[in-house]
C-alpha cells in the first residue's frame, strides 16, 4: 500500500505538470539534449503496457519533475520523503530505489521508471508478485530472509513514524517478520523462495485485493 500511495501521488504530479501541449514530446524524445536520451518511444511501447500517448504524456512529466532524465538516489528519497513527512522513509525509499534501479547503476531513468510502472498498474498478477518479491529481496540471491524482511519491516515502521504510535510495541517489527515465515515458509527452511511467495501470496484474498488496487491508478 506504501507503494500504491506513492504512485497515485506521483502520477498526480506528473499529469500536473501537463500545462503545455503534448505535440512536441515526440520530437523531444528523439532530439533531447539532456545527459539522458530515452528510447524511442516505439521500442518503450513494445516493451510496457503504455500506449504512445501515455508514454507522452509520462515522459513530459518526468522530464519536468527530473530535467537531467534521471533521478539519483537522493533525489528519489527526496521525492519520498514528501509522502510520508510523519517519519523517516530513507532506508525504505532506498530498498524502492533498488526495486527501480534494475541495472544497479545508481541510477533509476525514465526506461527503468516505465517498465517498473507497467508491471505495478498493468503487469499480471505473477509479475507484480515477482516486482514486489525482488523488493523485498535485497541481496537480490533469489531468496527472502528473516534479516531481510526485519529490515523492511523497521523501514516501513520508520516511515510511518508517529502514525504507529502509540499502537506498536518496540518489537512488532520482529513479530509481523515471524508472522510473514509462518505462512510463507512452507518447508521451515529459513528462508522464503519465489514459488513460497507467488504461491502464499496468490492464496492471500488481502494481498489479490491490493494488487488489483494498482490497476486503478492511471
Amino acid at each position: 500500500c506504501y507503494i500504491l500511495e506513492f504512485l497515485q501521488y506521483l502520477l498526480l504530479d506528473l499529469n500536473s505538470s501537463l500545462s503545455s501541449s503534448t505535440d512536441s514530446v515526440e520530437d523531444e524524445l528523439e532530439m533531447a539534449t539532456v545527459r539522458h536520451r530515452p528510447e524511442a518511444l516505439e521500442l518503450l511501447e513494445a516493451q510496457s503496457k503504455f500506449t504512445k500517448k501515455e508514454l507522452q504524456i509520462l515522459y513530459r512529466g518526468f522530464k519536468n519533475e527530473c530535467p537531467s532524465g534521471v533521478v539519483n538516489e537522493e533525489t528519489f528519497k527526496e521525492i519520498y520523503s514528501q509522502f510520508f513527512p510523519q517519519g523517516d522513509s530513507t532506508t525504505y525509499a532506498h530498498f524502492l530505489f533498488n526495486a527501480f534501479d534494475t541495472d544497479h547503476n545508481g541510477a533509476v531513468s525514465f526506461e527503468d521508471f516505465i517498465k517498473g510502472l507497467s508491471i505495478l498498474l498493468r503487469g499480471t498478477v505473477q509479475e507484480k508478485l515477482n516486482w514486489a518479491f525482488n523488493l523485498y529481496d535485497i541481496n537480490k540471491d533469489g531468496y527472502i530472509t528473516k534479516e531481510e524482511m526485519l529490515d523492511i519491516m523497521k523501514a516501513i515502521y520508520d516511515m510511518m513514524g508517529k502514525c504507529t504510535y502509540p499502537v506498536l510495541k518496540e518489537d512488532a517489527p520482529r513479530q509481523h517478520v515471524e508472522t510473514f515465515f509462518q505462512k510463507m515458509d512452507k518447508n521451515k527452511d529459513g528462508v522464503v523462495t519465489i514459488d513460497e511467495f507467488i504461491e502464499s501470496c496468490q492464496k492471500d484474498e488481502n494481498i489479490m485485493r491490493s494488487m488489483q488496487l494498482f490497476e486503478n491508478v492511471i
